[in-house]
């Protein structure tokens, strides 16, 4: 490599690359229009919006107008199984679209992240990242694989609910994947060192309006219509209810008493201790009528035995070939199979569930995931109130705490996300009114 080569690899274009598109015609609603108009003029950006307001259409629609205005292909990457969901909803607003599977493409190209490989960027002018905080979730290897492939596409769009469930500094991973900024130069610029934690960032304190006027230049951030200015319409969620229950747990060998699973290795015997116990749980309130029913689990074992206690329940599991997984999944949207039993892992991105309003969860240590699962049922779209059946054992209270602990860590983050972006981009088109006449001083006059 040449010194100019080096010179040029770290030069950022300007990403401000895009067209103005008018998008009155389409189908989108208003603050959809809005928010794909904004992203098509941008030409890289990030839409983080809350899972049910439309990211699919509003990233067809992305998708269409840049293979038009640019006269090249767009690759859409999606979780698996949503690339077949993906393809129903282009179907429905009339755009032509090509699953992707071994390589084959077409205007505009559908396949999943685990189908990457077979793609060249060099055949594409824009890309689109679906639930795109999925690259966090990714070995290190595959994460910059894929944020590599975009690194000479031109126009990209990353698409998610989730865009940093745990700390701010998660969206250098999405201004990286834009080229806006390397994720080492964000923290760098606007992040410091914990004191006696060197993992743990935490903003400047006089970088806090700077970081979040960087954000909103290449992201918008809504949980509602409303956090844009437009009217909620028919996106309000319906009543989302928690029933926890509790089983006993058996005192360990050569104690008295149950003793908290305060470690990993506590918690997984735990788990396996109890597994017979909270799976009957869940079957017995799985099969209290024939209404679909999600069952989340973290173990092989529990899977199965799952399956095998929850009437017409299918099990999806990473042993499945997977197609055989978008076809469980495909099944269960459709109605066909009416319960399923499968990992947050495997399904608990991306689809769209909104005709089953009964899940069960054994609580993790991951807020995301939980988010995610809940996500797939009580989304906009949604019309009967959603229940989650928590299971769980007393020696695993602490799993339940920290998990809930997170859960309103991540409520008050988003929520500040979407607060201090909106005070950001809402500046753009502000205009100046004086309150007060300026005069010119007496003795500047003098001077005249």
């Amino acid at each position: 490599m040449t010194y100019q080569d080096v010179i040029a690899s770290k030069h950022r274009r300007q990403h401000n690359l895009g067209f103005d598109v008018d998008l009155s015609s389409t189908a989108l609603f208003d603050f959809q229009q809005h928010l794909t108009q904004w992203a098509l003029k941008l030409g890289r950006s990030a839409i983080f919006a809350d899972c049910g307001l439309g990211k699919t259409p509003m990233q067809l629609i992305w998708a269409d107008s840049i293979a038009r205005n640019a006269d090249g292909n767009v690759l859409i990457l999606t979780p698996l199984a949503v690339a077949d969901q993906t393809m129903r909803e282009a179907s429905k607003f009339g755009i032509e679209c090509t699953r992707g599977t071994n390589g084959n493409k077409g205007r505009i190209t559908v396949t999943n992240y685990e189908r990457l490989h077979y793609y060249s960027n060099s055949d594409f002018c824009g890309v689109v990242c679906d639930e795109s905080s999925i690259l966090k979730n990714y070995a290190g290897a595959t994460r910059q694989a894929i944020t590599d492939f975009m690194q000479p596409i031109d126009y990209r769009l990353l698409c998610t609910a989730t865009p940093a469930p745990n700390d701010y500094m998660e969206l250098g991973t999405s201004c990286e994947a834009l080229s806006i900024m390397r994720r080492v130069e964000m923290l760098a610029q606007y992040f410091t060192h914990n004191s006696g934690d060197t993992q743990s960032w935490v903003l400047k304190g006089h970088a806090y309006s700077p970081f979040w006027r960087f954000v909103a230049s290449w992201a918008r951030a809504l949980r509602s219509p409303s956090d844009l200015g437009f009217d909620e319409g028919k996106f309000t969620l319906p009543e989302l209810m928690f029933e926890q229950t509790t089983i006993n747990s058996k005192a360990q060998p050569g104690r008295l008493f149950v003793v908290e699973a305060r470690t990993l290795q506590d918690q997984r015997e735990e788990r396996r201790s109890t597994m017979q116990e909270r799976c009957e749980v869940v079957a017995d309130i799985a099969n209290r009528n024939s209404d679909p029913f999600i069952a989340w689990c973290s173990l092989n074992d529990e899977s199965k035995l799952l399956t095998s206690l929850i009437d017409g329940a299918v099990e999806v599991c990473g042993a499945d070939s997977d197609d055989a997984k978008a076809e469980k999944m495909l099944g269960f949207t459709d109605g066909s199979i009416r319960a399923i039993v499968t990992k947050p892992s495997i399904a608990g991105f991306g689809m769209n569930w909104q005709h089953c309003r009964q899940m069960s969860f054994f609580p993790s240590h991951s807020h995301e995931q939980f988010y995610q699962c809940v996500r797939r049922c009580w989304r906009f779209g949604q019309t009967n109130p959603v229940t989650v059946h928590i299971v769980t054992s007393e020696a695993e209270a602490s799993v339940l705490a920290n998990m809930q602990r997170k859960e309103k860590d991540a409520e008050r983050m988003m929520q500040e996300i979407v607060d201090n972006m909106k005070s950001e981009y809402s500046h753009e088109h502000a205009s100046y009114e004086p309150s007060e006449k300026m005069e010119i001083p007496k003795w500047l006059k003098s001077y005249a």
